[in-house]
């Protein structure tokens, strides 16, 4: 048991003088940031896809966890090597410092010095883990005189734990104790000089102000929220829009120091902008309807905000660039973040005049560092994997024969335009509605076709044309609501939406992978 502590302790000391270290290197370097993010990028569509459907926005809490798991039973697994061999198991625990290392350097966004925490922490740890283990050897030498007193024996003669063939349990536990005690206040310094560096850049991003849009976006019509109790709201809060992305430490980004840069096939003219360059630039404001790929049948990784930024077409023109169509070279943009994603657009749907945007600003405010502070892009009517890149640094313009992006590398399709969707927010499922009038009412969504007819049915009887909330634009989604004559009983009520081509989502079920999910939302209720 004891050889096992003083495992977990030198595991530990690792995490806590690694955490210190990366406060002088930066956060991502963290060896728990480092590993999760190398499990992130090298795991199975099918993998993450569970994690998103059964945790949600919890997925990296939990995968980080499973690492502090596995870290624990390591760290005791070397613990009691470290008894017997006592070199073998400090060894064992630079190897593991060596992974750390190779993890934090070697991912898409990973700098030389990014090895840095893991190597110290792994170094720290090795030489406590030898120290702790030299206490637990058995002390060896010949008993003392019967009737002496001290460390081998009490006064009543009785034996006690520094006698012939037992540890120094006095020397472990202080030594334990003390490295417990200094790599605690270690991990917490490290905690501190990261949050007062966080600060800095909270306290910066606090004091912008966005300039007046030039081109405002449309009043939101009366009626496009119908104010129904457990349906969405039309504009979703900040706080609540969702959140799906591969960052485990959410990057922040100094906008004084933030650039980006517009290269590649097809650019006449390279381009660096810095904040300031954008936001001396003329501004549109668009509600836009956001959609991420892992959204299953209604799901809630869909929400709409307003978003203010410079038009993407606008720069790229200014570039030198031109669509596929009027004999551009390029077909596709990549735009890379600050923490290695790589996204992969159409080149053709972002210059066919569409509110395709760098967004500065998300309702009303500059943009929260958990959705892309200082810059992301916002193109309507592609998933988000396929077109909103936050934490956005770098655009090169290039072809999809060329390159796959991040997603495209883990079998994901390479274009994937928002397939028409709809979703039953009330009555929830389970619910127990009293017979009467129930009012019916969700959301559905065509981003840039729009949506032109919702219908429900109830046990697969005929279609009821839902009533549509007024259309606040074709980039957004659309409420409804259907009054339904309800009668007591177990009941199931179905959803399907048309779009402004004429074409009516399919009832035929498929996951998210490769471009999306279809099927009809449906939900089960009890008329009581």
């Amino acid at each position: 048991m004891f050889a096992a502590l003083g495992g977990l302790i030198a595991g530990f000391t690792a995490l806590c003088v690694a955490e210190l270290v990366a406060a002088a290197v930066r956060p991502e370097a963290g060896p728990v940031t480092a590993v999760g993010g190398a499990v992130i990028d090298r795991t199975p569509p099918a993998v993450k896809d569970f994690a998103v459907r059964n945790f949600g926005t919890d997925d990296k809490l939990v995968l980080q966890l499973g690492i502090l798991v596995l870290l624990a039973v390591f760290a005791m697994a070397v613990g009691v090597l470290a008894l017997r061999y006592r070199w073998t198991g400090a060894a064992a625990v630079l190897v593991f410092g060596v992974v750390g290392s190779v993890a934090a350097a070697g991912r898409p966004e990973g700098r030389p010095t990014d090895a840095l925490p893991s190597a110290v922490g792994a170094l720290v740890a090795a030489g406590l883990l030898y120290l702790l283990a030299g206490r637990l050897t058995p002390v060896t030498g010949p008993p003392p005189a019967a009737g002496e007193t001290g460390d081998g024996e009490t006064a009543g003669g009785e034996s006690t734990d520094a006698e012939q063939g037992a540890f120094d349990r006095r020397g472990f536990v202080i030594a334990a104790t003390a490295a417990a005690a200094a790599s605690a206040g270690a991990g917490l310094l490290g905690r501190r000089l990261q949050a007062s560096q966080l600060a800095g850049v909270s306290a910066a991003r606090g004091d912008i102000t966005l300039p007046a849009p030039a081109s405002p976006a449309p009043a939101i019509p009366g009626g496009a929220d119908l104010g129904i109790r457990g349906l969405s709201s039309f504009t979703t809060p900040n706080k609540d829009f969702y959140r799906v992305d591969t960052a485990l430490v959410v990057p922040r980004v100094d906008a004084d120091r933030w650039r980006l840069r517009i290269h590649g096939k097809g650019v006449a003219r390279p381009v660096t902008l810095s904040f300031q360059d954008l936001l001396g630039r003329e501004l549109v404001e668009r509600d836009i309807t956001l959609t991420c790929v892992s959204n299953q049948v209604g799901g809630p990784y869909v929400g709409t905000a307003r978003w203010i930024g410079v038009r993407l077409a606008t720069l790229l023109a200014e570039s030198g660039v031109r669509p596929p169509s009027k004999g551009g070279p390029a077909d596709q943009i990549v735009a890379r973040s600050v923490d290695g994603m790589t996204i992969g657009t159409p080149v053709e749907e972002v210059m066919d005049g569409r509110d395709a945007l760098l967004a500065v600003g998300m309702n009303g405010e500059p943009l929260p560092f958990d959705h892309g502070f200082p810059v992301r892009m916002v193109v309507p009517g592609l998933y988000g994997y396929v077109s909103a890149c936050k934490w956005i640094q770098d655009i090169e313009l290039t072809t999809f024969d060329a390159y796959d992006a991040y997603w495209v590398k883990r079998d994901w399709s390479r274009e994937a335009p928002i397939k028409t969707q709809s979703r039953i927010d009330t009555p929830r499922p389970f619910a127990a509605p009293k017979p009467g009038t129930v009012p019916v009412a969700g959301v559905a969504w065509a981003q840039h076709r729009g949506i032109a007819r919702v219908e429900v049915r109830v046990d697969g009887g005929e279609w009821h044309t839902a009533r549509l909330a007024a259309e606040a634009g074709r980039d957004t989604w659309r409420q409804w609501v259907w009054e339904w004559p309800a009668t007591t009983g177990h009941h199931t009520l179905e959803v399907r939406a048309t779009d402004r081509t004429g074409a009516t989502q399919t009832d035929k079920r498929v996951g998210t992978v490769p471009d999306g999910a279809t099927g009809w939302h449906s939900v089960v209720v009890d008329v009581t």
